[in-house]
């Protein structure tokens, strides 16, 4: 935990280069896939295909049955959701990702993401590229698994009213 500001421990921060050794593995709380999801993820993206947009052509037509999601919404999922508990003050740059789908993702998967550590390197910066895998599991799983590739820093950023 930081030290405490304003006399409140800080809370809610991630976690530091050294704490990712390889192999490391942990999973984050999981969400419900709402309809209120998928229709924000096509209006922001302008992913407006049929398959998501229409009902009719889901029932009459497509293979996949079902409402389902854009793959841009797992795979923000698959970066988001990590990053709330581990990058806060600490991961300063995305560096890249691989990314394959597997599943689709519907209307009312419950899912979380499963995370493993397959690579860190210390700089004499302290800081360093980690890569890890995160998994989106759920009914359907696994859903997707990116590896993604960021720089960390192995001190928490100073903490003040800009934080």
């Amino acid at each position: 935990m930081a030290k405490d500001v304003g006399g409140l421990p800080y809370v809610g921060l991630a976690l530091c280069y050294e704490e990712l050794t390889i192999g490391r593995r942990f999973r984050t709380i999981g969400r419900t896939v709402t309809e209120a999801d998928i229709v924000s993820v096509i209006n922001r993206t302008g992913m407006a295909e049929v398959l998501f947009m229409n009902l009719d052509f889901l029932i009459r037509e497509s293979d996949i049955k079902g409402r389902v999601a854009p793959g841009a919404f797992g795979h923000t999922f698959a970066d988001g959701s990590p990053m709330q508990a581990t990058m806060q003050h600490t991961g300063f740059a995305f560096l890249g990702t691989d990314l394959k789908t597997e599943n689709p993702l519907f209307a009312s998967d419950t899912i979380h993401v499963e995370v493993e550590v397959i690579e860190a390197q210390l700089s004499q910066s302290r800081r360093g590229p980690v890569r890890t895998r995160n998994r989106v599991v759920g009914r359907t799983a696994p859903w997707l698994s990116p590896t993604r590739r960021c720089a960390w820093s192995s001190v928490v950023a100073p903490v003040g009213p800009e934080a």
